[in-house]
C-alpha cells in the first residue's frame, strides 16, 4: 500500500491544515488502515484571553494562545485599536510594553507602570480567513493616597462645635472612609467627586465638644480593594474647660496629736494653679504645723484650735473653682469614754432578746397544758363507767361538754 507525503496546497481553500494520527503523521492520502486520524481546522478557534486585574504601577501580563496554529499570525491590540506586537514585532512605541514570549499558538506582553489610562478593552486577533478575534479587560485600580485629618484648631474650648474632615484621592473605585472615636465606630457624612478616572473621598464629623472629649482619639481609617490594611490617620483633642475641686482627707476620725493632711484635686485644662488655702476665711494661723506643697495642706500634730473650715481655691484662663471642709478634732480620752455607752447598748439588747425568749416558752407551756386538760375530758366517762354501754354513754357526753368547752376556749 502506497503513501503520499502531505502537500500545504491540498488544504488551500478548505477548513483543514493538517492531519496527524499514530503512524500517518504527515500523510495525506492512501492512509494506511492502521491509521487513526484527526483533522485539525483552526478558522474555527478563536483566541484564548483572561481579564487582568493590577493595582496603578504594577505590571500587567496580558496572554492570548490558541490550541492549534498552522504558523498563522497573533496580535495584541490596545483599546485605541492600537497594534502593540503582531507576533514577536513590537509595533508602538512605549518603552513600557515589552514581549514575553512569541510562538505560533501564543502571544504574551508585559505592560509595566500601568496607568488608569491603560484600563479598556484590549484585542487579541487570530489571522486566520476571516480573522477570529477575543477581548481581554485590563482594569487598573488606583490606589487611595494616605488620608488627611483637617478642620480642627488645638485648643477647642468646651461648648465649641467643631467639624473634623478626613479627605483621600485617587482612588479607583472610590476608597471607604470609616471613623472611630477611640476605639468605637462612629458615623460620618461622606462625599465623593471623580476626578479624571479616580475620585476624591471626604468624611466629616460634626459634634459639639466638652471636657469628656479632651484627649480622646479620633482616628480615620482607609479601605480599598487595592490595600491589603487600611491606612489610618488620628486626631488626639485637646479641649480647654473651667476647673473643678474636690478636697480629699486622710483620716475619717481625726484626733488630737496625730498626723493629718488635706488634698485639694483639681481638673480643669489647662491644669489649675496655683491652689490657695485658707481657714475660716483667712490665712492659715499656724504655718509652723500647717505646711502647704502644692495642692497637700499637711498639719502636722493636730489639736483643738485647728477646728474650722478649711478651703482651697484654684482658677486657670476659663474660671475658678473652691471647695471646702469642716474639721472637727477629737479627744481621744472622750472617745473612750464613749466605750461603755455601746456596752450598755448591748447590754440591752441581750436583755430584750432574753425576755422575748423566756416569753415564747412561757407561752408554749401554757398551750401544751391546755391541749391536754382537753384531750383528758375525752375519755373521763370511761373512768367511772361500770360497764362498756354506760362508758360510751358517758364519753359522748363528755365530747359535747368538750366541744363546748374548746369553743369557749377560743
Amino acid at each position: 500500500m502506497s503513501s503520499t507525503h502531505c502537500d500545504e496546497r491540498l488544504f488551500q481553500g478548505t477548513a483543514f491544515t493538517r492531519i496527524e494520527g499514530p503512524r500517518c503523521l504527515g500523510l495525506c492520502v492512501n492512509l494506511p488502515p492502521s491509521c487513526s486520524y484527526t483533522l485539525y481546522s483552526i478558522q474555527g478557534q478563536y483566541p484564548i484571553t483572561q481579564n487582568v486585574t493590577v493595582v496603578e504601577g504594577a505590571t500587567a501580563n496580558m496572554t492570548c494562545r490558541v490550541d492549534y496554529n498552522d504558523n498563522t499570525s497573533l496580535q495584541w491590540s490596545n483599546p485605541a485599536q492600537q497594534t502593540l506586537f503582531f507576533g514577536d514585532k513590537k509595533a508602538l512605541r512605549d518603552h513600557r510594553i515589552e514581549l514575553v514570549r512569541a510562538s505560533s499558538q501564543e502571544l504574551t506582553i508585559r505592560i509595566n507602570d500601568v496607568s488608569l489610562s491603560d484600563e479598556g478593552l484590549y484585542t487579541c486577533s487570530l489571522f486566520t480567513m476571516p480573522v477570529r478575534t477575543t477581548k481581554a479587560f485590563l482594569t487598573v485600580l488606583g490606589v487611595p493616597g494616605r488620608p488627611e485629618i483637617t478642620g480642627f484648631t488645638k485648643p477647642a474650648m468646651e461648648g465649641d462645635v467643631v467639624t473634623l474632615t478626613c479627605t483621600t484621592s485617587g482612588s479607583k473605585p472610590a476608597a471607604t472612609i470609616r471613623w472611630f472615636r477611640n476605639d468605637k465606630e462612629v458615623q460620618g457624612t461622606k462625599e465623593v467627586n471623580a476626578t479624571g478616572k479616580s475620585f476624591t473621598v471626604r468624611s466629616s464629623l460634626q459634634f459639639q465638644v466638652d471636657k469628656r472629649d479632651d484627649g480622646v482619639a479620633y482616628t480615620c481609617s482607609v479601605e480599598h480593594v487595592s490595600l491589603s490594611k487600611p491606612y489610618m490617620t488620628t486626631e488626639v483633642l485637646e479641649v480647654h474647660y473651667a476647673p473643678h475641686l474636690e478636697i480629699t482627707h486622710s483620716l475619717i476620725i481625726p484626733q488630737e496629736g496625730q498626723y493629718f493632711k488635706l488634698e485639694c484635686v483639681s481638673i480643669g485644662n489647662p491644669i489649675p494653679e496655683p491652689v490657695e488655702w485658707s481657714k475660716d476665711g483667712g490665712e492659715l494661723p499656724d504655718i509652723e504645723r500647717m505646711i502647704v506643697e502644692g495642692r497637700e495642706l499637711t498639719i502636722t500634730t493636730l489639736n483643738k484650735t485647728d477646728n474650722g473650715t478649711y478651703r482651697c481655691e484654684a482658677s486657670n484662663h476659663l474660671g475658678s473653682s473652691s471647695a471646702e471642709y469642716i474639721l472637727f478634732v477629737y479627744d481621744p480620752n472622750a472617745l473612750g469614754q464613749h466605750g461603755p455607752d455601746h456596752a450598755l447598748i448591748g447590754g440591752v439588747v441581750a436583755v430584750v432578746v432574753f425576755i422575748t425568749l423566756c416569753l415564747i416558752i412561757v407561752l408554749g407551756r401554757y398551750l401544751a397544758r391546755h391541749k391536754g386538760t382537753y384531750l383528758t375530758h375525752e375519755a373521763k366517762g370511761a373512768e367511772d363507767a361500770p360497764d362498756a354501754d354506760t362508758a360510751i354513754i358517758n364519753a359522748e357526753g363528755n365530747h359535747v361538754h368538750a366541744e363546748e368547752k374548746k369553743e369557749y376556749f377560743i
